[in-house]
């Protein structure tokens, strides 16, 4: 299924897709191109609207027979995102990762494509248009950012680790709890920005683990591949692998070694 075309051709549709409608509204939206959702920090653009549209229309046009569970279809319609308990191969789209950011006119937002089948990504695609970055991951065969292959590492023994975690805006007073853990000695916890670019920061070693206490399969498809493949980790607070169609034990952790994983997610384990 995953071909060196079909690698290519998704990551033109992307680059294309996000130059077209995402940058240029970058710092010139207009007061009625945003909205929110589900709350005061929760916000929709029309450029998250438009990418995800044209999104959906050419991949699926480049994988004959798949679906596509994007973010703003799931908003719309919350029953499609069961397409990811199906057989066929799923595309998994955030066509702004970072609303928020892109709002504000900063430049840490991006666009977010996995394809996964089976319950497995095989492939993923984060794309930072004002950085200028590009990653590209393929189960087995690596991650990449702008052409340069990615190794996460590990950090060093008598170093503090940094860990992105779920922004204080966006969680509940038992997700808020559920990451006190992470408030113990040799760590320095900060709340994260885009998901996806915490991802990457993750598998070029410049962050040591993310902790996030919600599952929408958007945010973390593209990122976790892409930090396996760069020679990190992942699991769920009880150790098992973060399942694409939900039903996680929360909060869960990626990290830049399986020795970090261990260790957030025993700090997680004892929170409060």
């Amino acid at each position: 299924m995953i071909t060196d075309e079909l690698v290519s051709s998704v990551e033109a549709v992307v680059r294309e897709t996000a130059d077209e409608e995402v940058l240029p509204r970058w710092r010139r939206l207009a007061d009625h191109e945003v909205t929110r959702k589900t709350g005061p920090h929760d916000l929709v653009t029309v450029a998250d609207h438009r990418a995800e549209e044209r999104l959906t229309t050419a991949l699926t046009a480049l994988l004959p027979g798949s679906a596509v569970v994007g973010e703003e279809a799931v908003h719309a319609n919350p029953a499609t995102y069961q397409v990811l308990r199906g057989d066929g191969p799923v595309w998994i789209v955030d066509p702004v990762d970072g609303t928020r950011q892109f709002v504000h006119g900063d430049p840490g937002f991006c666009t977010l494509v996995a394809l996964a089948h089976g319950g497995e990504v095989l492939a993923s695609w984060t794309y930072a248009p004002a950085l200028g970055e590009m990653a590209v991951a393929r189960r087995g065969g690596g991650a990449y950012l702008n052409g340069e292959a990615l190794r996460s590492g590990g950090p060093g023994p008598d170093e503090a680790l940094e860990v992105a975690h779920s922004h204080p805006d966006f969680t509940t007073d038992a997700q808020k709890h559920a990451l006190l853990g992470l408030r113990a000695e040799g760590v320095k916890p900060r709340p994260c920005g885009s998901a996806g670019l915490e991802y990457l920061n993750v598998a070029r070693g410049t962050l040591d683990a993310v902790a996030f206490s919600w599952e929408s399969a958007w945010d973390h498809a593209a990122g976790l591949l892409l930090v396996a493949e760069a020679g990190g980790g992942h699991a769920t607070l009880t150790g098992e692998p973060f399942r694409l169609a939900g039903g996680n034990a929360l909060p869960f952790t990626a990290a830049r070694d399986a020795v970090t994983v261990r260790r957030i997610l025993s700090l997680l384990a004892h929170a409060g």
